[in-house]
């Protein structure tokens, strides 16, 4: 379980496939502290380390990770959000965030807001997730308020300190980003199909 407050994003410095899957090694400043079989999230998308060194680890996404991901257009140099799984002791500074990615979305707009900036992301209604004013749902790993909620829409508003320490910095027009719904409003949804179908 993850909280959605990113640590730190990490850099990709390795791509490797092997049938399916792709094992991806990563540089970033707590190596030293991992351990094999530690859960960490990768853009939101919860893996386990597999190998380590002094300075990069490795984790393997599997096929279907990468069909419903975005690590699968990874490149070596992309950064990667990165957060380690929260302790039962630990503050809840953001919401609660499973790492299994519900599905992508296209960033389509990016404003400045006199040293802020609005995202505007688009993802497919069909698959019966939803965002609601206010709520949260997780950009990329990122624990973030929705504003200006739509049926296939919605935007979220980034300070400078998410921006300069997420990979928010990086994207454009047309990035794929992975999006985890509220995993609140993700139950009632489908209470609701189940009870009252349309």
């Amino acid at each position: 379980m993850f909280s959605g407050i990113v640590e730190e994003p990490g850099i990709v410095t390795k791509i490797e496939k092997e049938q399916g899957n792709v094992h991806i090694t990563i540089r970033c400043s707590f190596v030293g502290d991992l351990k094999i079989d530690q859960s960490i999230a990768h853009n939101g998308v919860c893996l386990t380390v597999t190998k380590k060194t002094e300075e990069e680890y490795t984790v393997t996404a599997i096929k279907e990770t990468l069909e419903k991901s975005n690590l699968g257009t990874l490149q070596t140099g992309d950064w990667v959000n990165l957060e380690r799984s929260m302790k039962i002791e630990s503050l809840l500074d953001g919401h609660l965030v499973q790492g299994h990615v519900d599905q992508t979305a296209v960033c389509t707009d990016i404003t400045e807001a006199d040293g802020s900036w609005y995202y505007t992301f688009e993802y497919d209604p069909a698959r019966g997730n939803v965002t609601v004013e206010k709520g949260s749902v997780a950009v990329n790993g990122v624990s973030l308020t929705v504003v200006n909620s739509k049926n296939a829409s919605f935007q979220n508003a980034i300070i400078p300190y998410t921006y300069e320490h997420t990979n928010f910095c990086k994207l454009q027009k047309g990035s794929i980003v992975n999006l985890e719904f509220d995993i609140i409003g993700k139950y009632i949804a489908r209470l609701a199909e189940k009870y009252f179908p349309k």
